[in-house]
């Protein structure tokens, strides 16, 4: 590539990964990671678990930077970006760009009315997950406000922990945004059999010293608040760029992570793609997409062998002693299928379109979730009498 600089803004997951992708893919020019926080770049998971229980120090992603010959510039925000002058402006001044790739990720949704009040807590950092460490050790009573993945793992750990947990959820079932109502509905019990209070179609009215107050005028005691309400794109520093924003303020990529912008690309929670597979543009804010969409900005970045980005995205969640897997997007099926009784400790759910395996859940059957991921791909039109047998393997199912 004719180019000489890369800067990635963003030293998470899909910054890194973009970082090391160019240099993997042969890439000689001068790589530069940019990240606002101060710390050595880490991995999130390990924060809602290990880390929050104090059975992990952190969780730095074990790449060499200085072997790689990757450039680190920590606890520097991004506060704007000059297309034209092909410069990424920040707190420490301008830095100048040859190709500019955004991977400044998600920010959590905070609960309107409770910014600066003491004992309110977000769980996205590693700040936020070592706050919140000793609030677990003292074994406080914690209100948990939201019932989506990140609040059943927080409530997870804090149980684990020995704290009595009340989780508040808006909604009338966990999980209420990304599933539908029979599928997430076997789940409302975990909460129970885990010795938490899960109180749904409830709000929070206000947060007062040591109780949470909600919006039937009962009052729950809290040590400490956590909130995990969903999250955003981390784009607003990009106003006034050009770089067109969607409908939920994530970056529009094309189907090579290229922005609207000339040289700037955008990959994982901060960007949409449009997916051939399934479709429709999709914003996906998991791991596994952090993981993946690098390859691609790298390999087009170096455009050799021009790469397109259209994923079967995946994700995981430990919570309430059960591993819980999701693969593939469920949005356009016509059907759906049960493998196993949800009242049992392990079943699956397998959603399809025209009798094609288009997206699956997993709870306690991983080997479910590897032949469905496969399956996925391929496209495999599936038998349903076959399928719905849970004592058979999935891919037995294909006709």
């Amino acid at each position: 590539m004719s180019q000489r600089r890369v800067v990635v803004v963003g030293a998470g997951m899909a910054g890194v990964q973009t970082a090391v992708a160019l240099r993997e893919q042969g890439f000689r020019g001068t790589v530069t990671v940019i990240g606002a926080e101060p710390h050595q770049p880490y991995d999130r998971p390990p924060l809602s678990k290990a880390v929050l229980l104090g059975t992990a120090e952190g969780s730095a992603f074990d790449v060499d930077f200085e072997a790689l010959g990757l450039e680190l510039l920590l606890g520097r925000e991004a506060l704007g970006v000059r297309p034209d002058a092909h410069e990424l402006d920040t707190e420490a001044g301008p830095v100048p760009y040859d190709v500019l790739v955004l991977a400044t990720g998600a920010e959590p949704v905070r609960l309107p009315g409770t910014e600066g009040v003491p004992g309110v807590h977000l769980l996205r950092t590693l700040d936020d997950a070592e706050r919140l460490r000793p609030v677990l050790a003292r074994q406080h009573d914690i209100v948990v406000v939201g019932a989506g993945w990140i609040g059943a793992e927080f409530a997870t750990a804090a149980r684990e922990a020995g704290c009595a947990v009340t989780v508040v959820e808006a909604a009338e079932r966990p999980l209420a945004g990304a599933l539908p109502a029979e599928v997430a509905a076997p789940m409302t019990s975990w909460y129970a059999d885990a010795g938490a209070s899960l109180r749904t179609h409830t709000r929070v009215a206000r947060v007062e010293p040591g109780a949470v107050v909600l919006d039937d005028g009962s009052r729950v005691a809290a040590g400490a608040v956590v909130v995990g309400i969903g999250a955003r794109p981390a784009t607003a520093w990009l106003a006034g760029s050009g770089i067109e924003l969607g409908a939920h303020g994530e970056v529009v990529a094309d189907e090579r992570l290229r922005t609207s912008v000339p040289d700037v690309y955008a990959v994982g929670d901060c960007a949409s793609f449009p997916s051939t597979r399934y479709g429709e543009r999709l914003l996906v804010h998991h791991w596994d997409n952090a993981l993946q969409g690098p390859r691609t900005v790298a390999a087009n970045i170096l455009g050799e062998a021009p790469s397109v980005y259209d994923p079967v995205p995946y994700f995981w969640s430990e919570q309430f002693g059960r591993f819980v897997q999701y693969v593939g997007h469920h949005a356009s099926a016509d059907t759906t299928l049960w493998r196993g009784e949800p009242s049992g400790p392990a079943w699956t759910v397998c959603w399809l379109r025209e009798d094609r395996l288009i997206a699956l859940l997993a709870v306690g059957r991983p080997r479910d979730l590897a032949q469905g991921r496969r399956l996925i791909e391929a496209g495999a039109v599936m038998d349903r009498e076959l399928l719905a047998d849970p004592a058979r393997p999935l891919k037995a199912a294909v006709v």
